[in-house]
């Protein structure tokens, strides 16, 4: 990712516009707790890493001029944030990590807590690029010069800081020098993979194949695709793991086709408080989303429609899950909590 996804400057947050690529490279500044509330809701920012350093520094935003309620500001500002979106874990992760920190202080002067916690969401801006070079280097193992990766959605630098976590995977063996080929998912109804992650490869220069959702398992009974990588929003303590719509189908056809399924993803999205999937809070996104195809309607506008922003893949499909703390295998219940105890 040539420019950070979101960063502090000028006394604002600082994010990149996702609705707009890849047609123009546009910047949102956030200056309040309710800018940032939409930013998230809007998809200006997405990602599960990337919505949790924005929750940090919305977290921030929200009682930066606070003066004599502090605390009654903070827990305001931390349930207006977690309401912006439900499915990512690290959104939660990072409003919890935010109000555990002013708490530990809660005895300092307001000033003084104002400027722990911006330092402490600039803390998890730094950790989140450290973290996806570690699941980098640990991906990238998996992977061999001449293999063809198929991913869906987007899992690159704009879900993350800066770097990735999916595609963080792809772009540490494509510096390895490794040659491979990646088919990319369009990702329907927004198009994720076709306007975000194909835009990402071929910067990197990448080689990069855009197909329509029903292709992959084509291609995979054609013996076109070796592994399958893809990134996620939340994973239970047992691997069940969401992501994106349409990663459920990906993830049964890799099973069928005997082909690898990894999921990379950060401690921080694993929620070891869920038992399995079926507890995760699955997002419902408006409707229009599918009748239309940008501005232009391609359906009835009438026709009913059911749109899950996610789908949960069991922790049967899952080969393993790439993490900063090496490559969790099965049974997940065991190597997450291990992983944790190394945290």
């Amino acid at each position: 990712m040539p420019v950070p996804t979101i960063e502090w400057k000028n006394n604002k947050v600082r994010i990149v516009d996702q609705t707009v690529l890849p047609h123009s490279l546009k910047f949102v500044y956030c200056n309040t707790a309710r800018d940032m509330w939409n930013a998230i809701r809007t998809m200006k920012i997405r990602g599960a890493p990337a919505i949790g350093v924005a929750a940090a520094f919305g977290t921030y935003l929200g009682i930066k001029n606070s003066k004599n309620t502090f605390f009654r500001d903070l827990e305001k500002t931390v349930k207006y944030i977690a309401s912006s979106r439900p499915t990512a874990r690290n959104l939660f992760w990072a409003l919890e990590r935010m109000k555990k920190k002013a708490y530990r202080h809660r005895k300092e002067p307001v000033s003084r807590l104002k400027h722990i916690l911006l330092r402490e969401a600039k803390t998890i801006l730094k950790e989140d690029t450290k973290i996806c070079r570690k699941m980098g280097k640990f991906g990238s193992a998996l992977i061999k010069t001449g293999e063809r990766i198929l991913t869906h959605c987007n899992a690159g630098g704009l879900v993350t800081a800066r770097y990735g976590t999916a595609l963080g995977v792809i772009f540490a063996a494509h510096a390895q020098g490794k040659k491979i080929k990646v088919y990319a998912d369009e990702t329907r109804p927004r198009l994720q993979g076709a306007r975000l992650t194909t835009w990402e490869l071929i910067k990197e220069g990448i080689d990069t194949t855009l197909i329509s959702d029903n292709m992959a398992a084509t291609l995979m009974a054609a013996g076109k695709i070796d592994k399958v990588i893809v990134g996620a929003d939340r994973i239970t303590r047992n691997g069940d793991t969401a992501n994106k719509i349409g990663t459920y189908s990906v993830a049964l056809s890799a099973h069928y086709h005997k082909i690898p399924f990894y999921v990379a993803a950060p401690l921080s999205t694993i929620d070891v408080n869920i038992k399995n999937g079926s507890f995760i809070p699955i997002e419902e996104r408006h409707a229009d989303e599918v009748r239309k195809l940008g501005s232009e309607y391609i359906a009835p506008r009438r026709v009913k429609v059911f749109n899950p922003a996610f789908d949960v893949t069991p922790a049967k499909l899952v080969t393993a899950i790439i993490t900063e703390k090496g490559i969790l295998r099965k049974p997940y219940y065991k190597s997450i909590k291990r992983a944790h105890e190394r945290a």
